[in-house]
């Protein structure tokens, strides 16, 4: 027997499709960075998106759901109604805290 969370995945919109796996990455890539000890090094970091991520990401939450990501939030478990805060505070500081000391 399938389940309806083995077809479907949890996540922050408009548009999953454009939010979970790019958040999901980005997690995965700070903690690569923090099991290689790289993170300590990084003073920037820049995303180069492609195909419809890059076409429509904007405007379907890809920009939030790599910021949230980065920040080491998961689609499955983030309160949605804590996302704007978030976001406004990455804007405002122009920075992402990719692990507790840098």
């Amino acid at each position: 027997m399938i389940s309806a969370l083995d077809l479907f995945k949890i996540g922050i919109g408009p548009s999953s499709s454009h939010t979970v796996g790019p958040m999901i990455a980005a997690r995965r890539f700070v903690e690569e960075l923090r099991i290689d000890r790289l993170g300590e090094k990084a003073t920037r970091l820049t995303i180069e998106l492609f195909g419809s991520l890059a076409w429509t990401g904007m405007g379907h939450g890809t920009d939030t759901a790599l910021m949230l990501g980065l920040c080491g939030y998961e689609p499955s478990t983030i309160d949605p109604d804590r996302v704007p805060a978030i976001i406004v505070r990455i804007q405002q500081t122009e920075q992402i805290s990719i692990n507790p000391q840098h």
